[in-house]
């Protein structure tokens, strides 16, 4: 208002050159010859000042919510956070991470201690059976026809409802799969203490869901000293559990957290949300819940929410913003996040998913936002082959050189390699970025130890930090996984790596009175696998090491992983068991322990999934067929030949 009562004053004084629009205006001379050359001077002066306020404010000052809802009238709306982020880096960042069992004849095993690891042969691309069609799992028969309703988004064109577009058959991707999901028994193992130690995980998650229910039900995250629900209604946990409940066989479980997604799931939440958290958490959680079960409630919501993601992409590079509200389009970025800028680990974990989504619902657009995400990562110049955290969706251009393969970082990294594997190995550039990549991290931040312990530092502008982050952990599994598809003279060697930075982490636990990792741990002044700051030595029930543990497991098979993961499983019960649900704890090096009051919605979907899997035979969601987003959701390999061959020979026999 006063910008618009100065520039009609300005508008005015114009038209003082006449009598006839100036009489009795003050300030004006009685000859109608205008305003007086002092007054002039302030004017300009005023004018001045108020432009280069207004520019400044615009165009040099970083890119914030707050600025937005200045120039372009946005309403402040309360905020409705999903996950467990609220706004801080470590929030935000509270779980940008890694983001995995039959024992077989020809593991090889070795003495404690001993990180030289052999590759159990696994062929992930035998000849897929047309003769094995397997029984559907429990839930609606996919229809054939279905075709998803749309709304309009603020950053791309949907297809009409009525486009002429390929729908998805549930039954094709089912006989397209080399082996049931669930392997011959559920993956039960023959050992009877494995299998005891399965069910005690079983129990663990049957124990933190129910009091879930009980104390926080709808709610995101549960308290479980103070017994009652943490920010947010829009149930993490629920959608976090799905999976796992699922392949644990808690059916009543399941069927509650079914009819809540039903009911209550609100996709229309007016508040900021985590781009990041609601792909891997929501949308990651529901796509995996329909490939395992067949229920299109799953495959409904799942596609309906990734369509309110669509605007968070409206930005000049197309990359998107961090923070989104689903109810409005509207999006931002972090406001600590420097300069405005989007996080490698957010905008790169979104690959995965997207390309689900454009399977499900034969909407190109969906594959087309990330690929352009990749297409612009290829074009800017790279400091040593290495990716900083911090980019510019304005620009386009690096922020900041800080690079890290824990927080921040990690799971850009592990997308590349699971997007390689997911395409059933056909997407080549994902793969020559992931071993790019790769090279640059061993040749800039793998680091050995005085004691001989390999660890990942971080790189700050061309000076190494040597900390370790618990989130960084998960590498151990992504390098395993990833070591089967390098360059043949350098498989075991990648193979070695990934054995040698899980037995790095492993220490880290092994060194603390509880058994259980900090958040950091540091290499420097004399500390080995150690957090050196009071600020790094609380532990929130990361998965990270035993998602490594899990994937090592299955592709060497040596027991000391399986020993390792129990060793995880007795320090969780002693010290984050509470009388009502499992809490993080403040200081791993202190038998006296001080509880964080939170059970975290990731406990229940990668931490306990993870322990569950390692103690299950390797049949139950097997690698050859699975691929774990970074919230441990399995999405299925696509395989683009088996689902043309099926349609082939469906229209054939129509015909």
């Amino acid at each position: 208002p006063a910008v618009r009562i100065f520039c009609l004053k300005a508008v005015e004084s114009r038209h003082c050159q006449t009598k006839r629009y100036c009489k009795g205006l003050p300030g004006v001379s009685a000859s109608g010859m205008g305003l007086r050359l002092s007054q002039k001077f302030v004017f300009l002066i005023f004018l001045s000042g108020l432009v280069t306020l207004c520019f400044g404010a615009l165009f040099f000052l970083p890119d914030s919510v707050r600025l937005k809802r200045i120039f372009l009238s946005k309403t402040e709306t309360q905020p409705v956070t999903v996950g467990s982020g609220s706004g801080s880096e470590n929030d935000a960042r509270e779980h940008l991470k890694r983001p995995k069992e039959q024992d077989h004849p020809r593991a090889m095993t070795s003495t404690k201690g001993d990180t030289s690891t052999k590759l159990k042969s696994l062929s992930r691309k035998p000849a897929v059976s047309r003769e094995a069609t397997e029984e559907r799992l429990a839930g609606g028969r996919a229809q054939e026809d279905l075709t998803l309703s749309r709304s309009k988004t603020e950053s791309a064109t949907v297809p009409d409802s009525d486009a002429n577009w390929d729908t998805f058959s549930y039954d094709k991707f089912r006989r397209c799969l080399l082996k049931p999901p669930l392997g011959r028994d559920g993956g039960r193992p023959s050992d009877p203490k494995t299998t005891e130690r399965r069910d005690k995980v079983k129990e663990m998650m049957k124990f933190a869901w129910d009091n879930y229910k009980r104390y926080a039900w709808g709610k995101n995250e549960l308290r479980p000293l103070t017994r009652n629900g943490h920010i947010g209604n829009i149930g993490a946990s629920i959608i976090d559990s799905l999976d796992t409940l699922y392949i644990m066989g808690l059916m009543d479980e399941y069927n509650d957290a079914k009819q809540w997604v039903q009911s209550s799931l609100d996709l229309n939440s007016n508040g900021e949300a985590s781009l990041f958290e609601v792909n891997i958490r929501y949308v990651g959680g529901l796509l995996s819940a329909y490939y395992l079960t067949g229920e299109e409630l799953f495959k409904t919501k799942a596609v309906e929410l990734g369509e309110k993601l669509l605007p968070a992409f409206n930005t000049p590079t197309g990359i998107p913003r961090g923070v989104i509200n689903l109810g409005s389009g509207t999006s931002w970025s972090w406001g600590w996040a420097s300069a405005g800028s989007s996080i490698l680990a957010e905008f790169g974990t979104l690959h995965l998913e997207f390309v689900h989504l454009t399977e499900l619902s034969s909407n190109p657009i969906y594959t087309e936002k990330v690929m352009n995400i990749r297409k612009l990562l290829n074009k800017i110049e790279k400091p040593h082959g290495l990716y900083p955290n911090f980019l510019s969706p304005v620009s386009g251009n690096w922020v900041q050189h800080h690079v890290s393969i824990g927080g921040l970082g990690d799971s850009f990294y592990e997308y590349l390699i699971k997007s390689y594997l997911m395409s059933d190995k056909t997407d080549d550039d994902a793969k020559m970025m992931y071993y790019s990549a790769l090279e640059a991290i061993e040749a800039n931040l793998v680091q050995k130890s005085p004691g001989g312990l390999t660890y990942m530092a971080e790189w700050r502008g061309g000076i190494l930090d040597h900390k370790m982050g618990h989130l960084a952990c998960f590498s151990g599994g992504m390098i395993g996984i990833g070591a089967d598809d390098g360059a043949p003279e350098k498989r075991q060697h990648y193979l070695d790596l990934a054995a040698e930075i899980t037995h790095t982490c492993h220490e880290s636990y092994t060194r603390s009175a509880t058994k259980l990792g900090p958040e950091a741990f540091r290499f420097d002044s004399g500390a080995e696998a150690t957090a050196t700051r009071l600020s790094d030595r609380y532990y929130i029930l990361r998965p990270e090491v035993i998602e490594s543990y899990m994937y090592m497991w299955r592709l060497t098979h040596d027991p000391k992983y399986r020993e390792w993961g129990w060793e995880a499983v007795e320090a969780l019960e002693e010290h984050c068991r509470v009388e009502s649900g499992f809490s993080g704890i403040r200081d791993v090096y202190t038998m006296t322990v001080s509880h964080d009051n939170m059970q975290q919605s990731f406990f229940l979907s990668e931490t306990l999934k993870y322990l569950y899997l390692l103690f299950s035979d390797d049949d139950l969601l097997p690698l050859e067929d699975w691929v774990f987003n970074t919230e441990a959701h399995p999405l299925p390999i696509i395989r683009k030949s088996c689902l043309q061959d099926e349609a082939t020979q469906d229209k054939t026999v129509s015909e």
